[in-house]
């Protein structure tokens, strides 16, 4: 990553991280009751009245700090991440990703579903560009906009960090902003690559369960992508 790059996320965390209780200890991280997004924060309020028991929370990022690679998704699932706590895990879209990052290398373990299932990964980190669960799925512009300081400073302090997979549109246009490389020099395509510095950036369709089963994205094309990813980083 260019120091100039650096420079422009460290600058972002500093004027847009918003009040300090809206952060946790890890300052790349938005606190439990993050309170940001109005709309996001309402949402998140009613899970935790209808499942006390879920995780309803802000959903950190997953993997090693110090790992080459990030996976940025859109953001969590109401039944996924946001009732277990991590990343992809508990809806279908955990399955595709998780057993190709087991496939090529960048996971160890068996993927269950569940936060304890002892999976770990391996040079290799996942996170979101909305940290909270958007109603329907859809988070707004303003909330994408909101949420990107926290997306900025985590890849800042990834020191190791050369490739990030992009899963969909909103994950590749917040990405190339946080980067502040511009929209036309970079556009989404699945499997394309385009150059931030010194990472290059891969993009992918979502691995939603709504674009395999309509065959926008098929396992094997999936898979091509972090091959790519795999023959990049060596």
């Amino acid at each position: 990553m260019t120091n100039s790059t650096i420079d422009k996320t460290k600058e972002s965390r500093r004027n847009s991280a918003g009040p300090s209780f809206a952060v946790s200890a890890r300052s790349y991280e938005p606190g439990r009751d993050c309170p940001l997004c109005p709309r996001l924060k309402d949402f998140r309020d009613t899970a935790r009245a209808q499942h006390p028991n879920w995780f309803n929370a802000p959903v950190p990022s997953f993997g090693p700090i110090d790992a080459q690679l990030l996976i940025i998704g859109l953001a969590p699932g109401l039944q996924g991440a946001n009732r277990t706590g991590r990343p992809f895990t508990g809806d279908f879209a955990g399955d595709l990703l998780y057993g190709t990052l087991l496939e090529l290398g960048f996971a160890r373990g068996t993927f269950e579903a569940r936060p304890d299932d002892g999976l770990t990964l391996v040079d290799c980190r996942i996170s979101n560009a909305v940290r909270c669960v958007p109603p329907q799925n859809k988070p707004l512009p303003a909330e994408i906009n909101t949420c990107r300081s926290f997306m900025q400073a985590a890849i800042d302090e990834m020191p190791r960090l050369r490739a990030i997979v992009m899963l969909g549109r909103v994950a590749h246009d917040t990405t190339l902003k946080a980067l502040a490389v511009p929209a036309a020099k970079a556009p989404f395509a699945h499997g394309a690559q385009h150059q931030a510095g010194s990472v290059r950036l891969f993009d992918s369709y979502h691995c939603s369960r709504y674009n395999t089963n309509t065959r926008r994205l098929t396992p094997e094309m999936f898979s091509a992508v972090f091959k790519s990813v795999r023959d990049y980083l060596g």
